[in-house]
């Protein structure tokens, strides 16, 4: 291990204590990303969390997001785009049409690990609502025949199309005909219209009895909706109680899932990553991962 004991410079070794220091703080900063206090849970909840780590592929993310945030002139470019743009245009479509802040929800272990599933797990269909560029999806994708996702941006469609993924308009996923073995609704809920009518959307168009949602929330809950680039409340504005993750945790599962129909099969803590730019190497929130399953009850 290096250490600075042996550095005779004092001003050699002031530099290279403070990358230790700023070093040990980032780590410490990303163990705080998945910790949790499974006593606060609740009896109905603490036996379904899962406990994720900081794996490889989350690290080689975020080393890729560090690299591209040292890109001077590429960020000069969009954050010039961004600022002409702004007014106009959603975030969304701004980052789609630059190709920058992908994002970053889970790893395939972690999706694994949440589904109980192998890697040669296979099923028919998997639908991604609001799938981005469409990242998050091929992580999903590689366990599903048929891969369909929503998008509204055109040029986060864009992105899709380029992926060979099945593109569905908002309003037709419903009623395709067909269900689905797995639902995604990653990051969505507190940035939809009308998320309990979502919710009921999705629980009836999943495979009964085996057909699974996965479902990321950022936490603490505030629900906005990006129109013509600014953000406004939604039409239903969800209320969650608490002021911790774990309180947060509990008030969905116990107050919003189950009055739609559904019920918790495991919840993990994982940070929700995008890619940064000339002032951040990335960003970050925190994210409850849940997978439900529709309650026979219901």
């Amino acid at each position: 291990m290096w250490t600075g004991k042996h550095i005779r410079s004092p001003l050699v070794r002031s530099l290279f204590m403070s990358m230790v220091t700023e070093g040990e703080a980032e780590t410490a900063d990303q163990l705080e990303w998945y910790r949790c206090c499974p006593d606060l849970l609740g009896e109905s909840v603490r036996p379904l969390f899962v406990q994720s780590h900081l794996d490889s592929d989350t690290k080689a993310f975020l080393k890729h997001s560090q690299e591209k945030s040292g890109w001077l002139f590429t960020q000069l470019y969009h954050s010039l785009v961004s600022t002409v743009l702004s007014p106009m245009v959603s975030r969304t479509s701004i980052n789609g049409f630059l190709g920058r802040g992908s994002m970053f929800v889970f790893s395939a272990d972690q999706f694994q690990q949440l589904l109980r599933i192998g890697p040669d797990w296979k099923a028919a269909r998997l639908l991604d609502l609001g799938a981005g560029d469409g990242g998050v999806t091929e992580v999903m994708g590689v366990h599903f025949k048929q891969v369909y996702a929503t998008e509204v941006s055109p040029p986060m469609k864009w992105h899709l199309q380029r992926r060979n993924y099945t593109l569905l308009g908002i309003d037709e996923w419903q009623h395709t005909g067909f269900q689905y073995d797995v639902i995604s609704c990653l990051n969505l809920l507190d940035r939809c219209d009308d998320p309990l009518h979502l919710l009921r959307d999705i629980r009836s168009s999943l495979v009964p009895k085996t057909g699974r949602l996965v479902l990321a929330a950022v936490v603490p809950f505030q629900p906005y909706i990006e129109v013509g680039g600014k953000w406004e409340r939604p039409k239903e504005h969800l209320k969650i109680a608490g002021k911790t993750w774990e309180e947060q945790v509990m008030n969905l599962c116990n107050e919003v899932f189950q009055r739609v129909g559904f019920e918790l099969e495991a919840v993990t803590r994982l940070p929700y990553l995008c890619e940064g730019d000339m002032y951040n190497d990335y960003y970050v929130l925190d994210d409850a991962v849940f997978v439900l399953r529709a309650s026979e009850n219901a």
